[in-house]
């Protein structure tokens, strides 16, 4: 761990079981010695949580792929300046369902924003603050649309079309190809258990762990 803490970002298509790995990762990070902090965006602060009912209301089906990028750059900014630096100055190992590259699959690949505006407008809304390492968790793209649509009514994002869905998940694939150093892809198979899965992670940490 760096002198400065150390910062994780979890990332893939929607019901990917992110939420699920996070609480696991946090357990065995903790018992590995670190002083873990975990966190979402959009969301995590008292504004971001605004943003994220707003991102996430089916009611805001007319939402352009541009205002959502600025919504969830603001909610990342506030994010990035009251929670995550403060914990990364405080050397402690941050967790982020999601971060910047979300934006760069789901509103870049997805919704058709020029994505080197959004590079742009990322560095600028965090400061520059990039994870160390970024955790992709692949698992089928219809396999995780099966699942999210068991958990109950669909939010916004969940609701646009799978054409839109195979577009995000071509971005994950350009950001795995573009940084490989950071971006650890973690293939999964629909058939993997929650245990299974969570080897995995761990594998794919285990410089960290």
């Amino acid at each position: 761990m760096s002198s400065k803490g150390f910062f994780i970002t979890l990332e893939g298509n929607e019901g990917c079981g992110k939420s699920t790995q996070l609480r696991l990762l946090r357990d065995d990070l903790r018992r590995a010695g670190h002083n873990v902090l975990v966190t979402r965006e959009p969301g995590g602060t008292r504004a971001g949580d605004a943003i994220r009912a707003v991102l996430l209301d089916r009611k805001q089906a007319r939402m352009n792929a541009t205002c959502e990028t600025l919504l969830y750059m603001a909610s990342r900014a506030q994010l990035a300046a009251e929670v995550i630096r403060p914990a990364l100055k405080a050397r402690r190992t941050v967790l982020c369902d999601r971060w910047v590259d979300a934006t760069y699959a789901y509103q870049g690949f997805g919704g058709g924003v020029d994505r080197a505006w959004i590079r742009r407008l990322g560095l600028e809304a965090t400061g520059g603050l990039e994870p160390d390492i970024t955790l992709w968790l692949d698992l089928p793209l219809e396999a995780g649309l099966r699942r999210a649509a068991g958990r109950g009514p669909k939010d916004r994002v969940e609701s646009k079309t799978l054409a839109y869905h195979r577009r995000v998940r071509r971005g994950y694939e350009d950001l795995a190809r573009r940084q490989p150093r950071r971006f650890r892809r973690v293939r999964l198979n629909a058939s993997d258990s929650i245990e299974a899965v969570r080897a995995k992670v761990r594998e794919a940490l285990s410089d960290v762990l």
